[in-house]
């Protein structure tokens, strides 16, 4: 066993920095999802959530990313669809939510852009949109690790099913690593796995390079499996692993999401909740929607635990950063929660942005609020 693996069920070992780092602050959320399959057994139909979302990325070569992004932003805007995606030189990522039409036309006008032909994509579904506006950025990277050189095409590790993933990761000889963030890991992670406690993407090849000679003490390369969300991070971690050296690099097809849509919950080594980057916050087995919500001040997720917490004012502070707000500030977020309520009340989406799909339901409401 290596010193990894012995740190994997050890909450005092400096390698696993377990909870919540309760004095950072999120400052922004960026869209990181995944790829897998569609999915052919929904958690619920169209008429008790009719709101499609649809999480994809796809690695190829983009030589005009702002004609790829007018594009793009152009037709969302056309079909009312709201989410982000991230257009680079080297591909797409995004997640994107609107009607089941207006979902199935642009993946059609995605999948005809040069070398997108294949892209799958992840569904899901929610009972009104996760996002309050649509976004197309261009990025140098569309997952960001800052790392130059490294072409998932091509130094990918080894893809493993969700149906296989519990009997390589219960291996004693395989080191099992969560590649997402710490605020993602401390609401749901696999039993066992590792966790690096980063804040970012951007601090994993440090903190795996300072973790590379415990990989190697025993004088063998043992195999290392690792996941994310849905798939994307993975790709390039285990291609940056194996341009260290390591060549038994694993990671799970699909990540989290296409795991947990899947798996029997009663076969499942899934404990807790999975983050996603939208207003749902979280979605657990089956990918039905989780219990976590977000606080609006510092972007932490929140348990029911936290927001029984005196400390937790909804919309204003929350018990991760109550003690770091000062009166100016509470005045602010109290201010915007009340103009998101008033909104609420008046069936506007505090944005001001109609919901896509459900004006022709409600004549008298030509918005929705989300």
């Amino acid at each position: 066993m290596t010193a990894l693996t012995a740190c994997a069920g050890n909450r005092a070992c400096p390698v696993r920095l377990t909870g919540f780092r309760q004095r950072s602050l999120l400052k922004r959320m960026v869209a990181i999802v995944t790829d897998s399959s569609p999915s052919t057994a929904p958690a619920a139909t169209a008429a008790t959530l009719p709101i499609r979302v649809a999480a994809l990325y796809h690695f190829t070569p983009f030589a005009d990313c702002a004609t790829v992004r007018a594009q793009l932003l152009d037709a969302c805007h056309e079909l009312g669809i709201r989410g982000i995606l991230l257009v680079a030189h080297e591909g797409i990522n995004g997640t994107i939510a609107g009607t089941d039409e207006a979902i199935d036309r642009i993946l059609g006008i995605i999948r005809a852009l040069p070398g997108c032909a294949d892209l799958e994509v992840k569904f899901s579904r929610a009972p009104v949109l996760p996002f309050h506006r649509m976004k197309v950025r261009i990025k140098r990277e569309i997952v960001t690790m800052g790392v130059e050189g490294l072409d998932p095409r091509r130094d990918v590790g080894h893809y493993v099913a969700p149906d296989e993933w519990n009997a390589l990761i219960s291996d004693p000889d395989t080191i099992v690593i969560d590649t997402r963030n710490d605020y993602e890991v401390a609401i749901g992670t696999f039993r066992g796995a590792i966790d690096p406690g980063t804040r970012t993407f951007r601090e994993f090849p440090q903190w795996f390079r300072s973790q590379r000679q415990n990989l190697l003490e025993q004088g063998r390369t043992p195999k290392i499996a690792m996941f994310c969300t849905g798939g994307i991070r993975c790709e390039k971690a285990t291609a940056f692993v194996r341009a260290e050296g390591v060549e038994d690099v694993f990671h799970l097809q699909g990540g989290i999401l296409k795991y947990l849509e899947t798996v029997p919950k009663d076969e499942s080594l899934w404990d807790g909740e999975c983050f996603v980057f939208d207003q749902r916050v979280s979605v657990g087995h089956g990918l039905k929607p989780g219990t976590f919500d977000i606080c609006h001040a510092c972007r932490t997720p929140l348990s029911k635990a936290d927001r029984a917490s005196p400390d937790y004012v909804e919309g204003v502070s929350c018990p991760h950063c109550a003690d770091q707000r000062t009166e100016t500030q509470r005045r602010r977020y109290a201010e915007r929660e009340r103009q998101i309520q008033l909104a609420t009340q008046k069936g506007m989406h505090h944005l001001g942005l109609p919901q896509p799909g459900m004006e022709h339901d409600n004549p008298s409401r030509d918005k929705e609020t989300t």
